[in-house]
């Protein structure tokens, strides 16, 4: 079975085109590196909970959108061996900036996932 890196994050609208590009850069340095698949999702229809939600999840604020975003590898052991080859790319060098991304780093959250149940 696979193993899945998900991430949530606030990303202000006026920095749309900007987060896009980044994004589609830095897929296909992952699916080069051996990913396979990378999926970047704006939300649509997400709305703040009474308790919890994605909205909430990531103090979003007037004028941002939530990205909810996952990357596929084949195992955990695989994830490991292309996480460690994406960060050594000088490709993403620029990405590793905090003060140079599209959105709040401190605001987005990420961890590796096991399925449990996989039904593809």
């Amino acid at each position: 079975m696979s193993y899945v890196d998900g991430f949530v994050l606030p990303v202000p609208k006026a920095n749309l085109a900007e987060y896009k590009k980044m994004a589609r850069k830095a897929g296909k340095i992952w699916r080069e590196h051996g990913a396979l698949h990378y999926v970047e999702c704006a939300a649509d229809d997400v709305k703040p909970g009474k308790w919890t939600s994605f909205p909430q999840s990531v103090k979003l604020k007037e004028g941002e959108i939530v990205f909810f975003s996952w990357i596929v590898y084949k195992s955990r052991k695989d994830r490991d061996r292309v996480m460690k080859l994406v960060m050594a790319d000088p490709r993403l060098k620029d990405m590793m900036d905090p003060k140079k991304l599209p959105f709040d780093g401190k605001r987005m959250f990420f961890g590796g996932f096991k399925p449990v149940i996989d039904l593809s």
